[in-house]
Formats: C-alpha cells, structure tokens, sequence
C-alpha cells in the first residue's frame, strides 16, 4: 500500500516519492550512475522502481545504455501502462519485472480506482509472455482488508502463466506510537513518521480466516514459487503482527547494508522508498563510493547494529522479514 495518490504528503514514504525536482531523472544523471556501477559495483543490479518507471519519458534510452553496459536491470510496475512499453522492455534486456497486483479484477481496480487497471496489466503480461526471452515475471500481493478473502483464487488466476514467483505481502506500516517511540530515540537523525496507516484498519481482517487461507495456498502445488512476507509460523503471530507492531517480527534490515535509492535530483537516501527521509549524498557532487562509503553511512549502520537490527519504525517494514 502506497501513500502516494491518499493525500498523504508528510509521510516519509511520500516525501522520499513526490516533490523531488526534476520529476524525471535527467538521462546525463542516469548515465552517470550506470558509468559508476560499471566501474565500481559491477555485480550489483539497477533497479527501476518507487513511483512508476513505465511512465519514465527516458525509459527506453536509458534501459538501452544500461543494456549496453552489460548491466543487470529490473523494473517494478502497476502494469498500467505495461502494454505499450513491452517493445521496450524487451529490447532493452531487462532481466527481471516486479508487478503490484492488489487482487482480482474487481478488487484490484477498486482499491487502484481505475475500472480498467487489472486488465491492462493482464494485458501487458500477456504481450510479454509472447516474446520468447521475456523477462522473468514476479507478482506482489499486499493483503489489505479489501483483498484477504481472494488469496487462493488469485493464486488459481496465474496458475496458468509462466510467471517466476508470487508474493503476498503483509502491510508496511508506523503507527503514531511507534514513530513517537523512535522519534524519542532516534528522532534527531532518523525522524519518523506514521505511514500507511490513514486508510487501513486492521480489525476488519477476519485473521482466522487469513491463516486458514494461507495455510491452504501452502499445501497446493503451483508451477512457480510463493512466498509470504513475513513468513509467520502460528495465527498468533499473525494476529501479533497487527495487535503489537512494537514487538520486531525479523532481526535485521539487511537492505541498509546491500541497497541505496537514488531521487531524481540525485540525492541518495539508505535502502529505498519506505526508508527514512535522510540524505546521504548526492551523486551530482560525489562518488557512488564516496556516498557508500561515507560518515553518515557509517553512523546509520551503526547506529541499527546496536539498537538490535531494527529501529523502533522499522519492525513492520519489509525489509525486516
């Protein structure tokens, strides 16, 4: 679930994905960043995401210069405008695509409000699946109060395309107690907000029935993996997970140490999008290695290993799970 489109603008998810000037990344920034790569982190992937990457004007031309490098690319999308950017993905290599699908037809269109959003990103699958090295396809399924019923039925729905995996994701969230909680602690350099927690209430998923759905889904075979994020081993802990957010479910964000999300003014922040509103440098003034590398890295990482590997904000995140 996005903030993004709720009306939520002062949330850190929103502001780390609206606001940032240009809108659009200039191609001279992204070739410098796929330069940088090449040159320092061959082995690491480019990932086009947060916020909507097929209605980047320079998708295209900058997929064909990363291809051209020989980097690795993947590109995570509602599939709304999937169809029309098929020829381009493909010609530019990319090795993996992510699709955010909130339910079945009805479903999905309801809680996207567009009556036709589910079957254009069908749409475009099906276009996809034409080409013969088309990318790998992985379908993500946050599970709300809108959706929790159709678990099973959705999972049927692809049984009978060649995608790679399906994911069905718990919701991020930061309750007000427990950004006050972290704020009290790390307020000064990590500020938190509540996040995804405006439109969603909680008690209204029957958690009995989602345990028995899920357990269900776990006994089938499907031609392609599933995996549920975060992987809970009792309907207690389910119910835990939305009761009491304070108590962690993982152990450690292991994206602070592996990932890093460049804006399109070139600021980086740690991680990606759900992360903390901090800059960490900007690539229009130094390295990807100065900014890897620097201080204020250094102090974040830190500053996690002793609070236990997660911060108070970061126990419903997913990368905890």
């Amino acid at each position: 679930m996005c903030d993004v489109g709720t009306g939520s603008t002062t949330t850190n998810f929103s502001k780390n994905l609206i606001g940032t000037r240009p809108i659009n990344m200039p191609t001279e920034l992204f070739r410098k960043i796929a330069d940088q790569l090449k040159m320092y982190y061959p082995r690491c992937k480019l990932g086009y995401a947060f916020t909507e990457p097929l209605a980047y004007p320079h998708l295209s031309e900058t997929l064909n210069y990363a291809r051209d490098k020989g980097i690795y690319t993947s590109v995570t999308t509602n599939g709304l405008n999937l169809v029309q950017n098929v020829d381009k993905l493909m010609n530019g290599r990319v090795s993996e695509l992510f699709l955010s699908l909130d339910g079945l037809q009805d479903t999905h269109n309801f809680i996207r409000g567009n009556p036709g959003s589910f079957q254009k990103a069908i749409g475009g699958l099906e276009k996809l699946f034409v080409n013969r090295n088309a990318p790998k396809v992985s379908i993500f399924f946050v599970i709300t109060q809108w959706n929790y019923t159709e678990l099973i039925d959705f999972a049927e729905f692809f049984r009978d395309y060649p995608i790679k995996h399906l994911g069905f994701l718990q919701q991020n969230f930061v309750t007000q107690d427990m950004a006050n909680s972290h704020n009290q602690l790390y307020g000064e350099y990590y500020p938190a907000t509540p996040s995804n927690i405006e439109l969603t209430d909680f008690r209204e998923i029957d958690i009995a029935y989602l345990w028995k759905s899920i357990q269900k889904i776990k006994e089938k075979t499907f031609p392609f993996s599933i995996g549920f994020y975060p992987e809970l081993n009792s309907e207690k802990k389910l119910e835990e997970y939305f009761a009491s957010p304070e108590k962690p479910i993982g152990h450690c964000c292991n994206d602070l140490f592996s990932n890093l999300m460049i804006k399109s003014d070139g600021s980086v922040i740690p991680a990606h999008g759900r992360c903390y509103n901090v800059t960490m440098g900007n690539l229009n003034k130094q390295t990807l290695p100065e900014i890897w590398n620097s201080k204020m890295y250094g102090r974040f990482r830190k500053d996690l290993v002793k609070g236990g590997g997660l911060l108070p904000a970061c126990t419903r995140c997913c990368s905890a799970f």
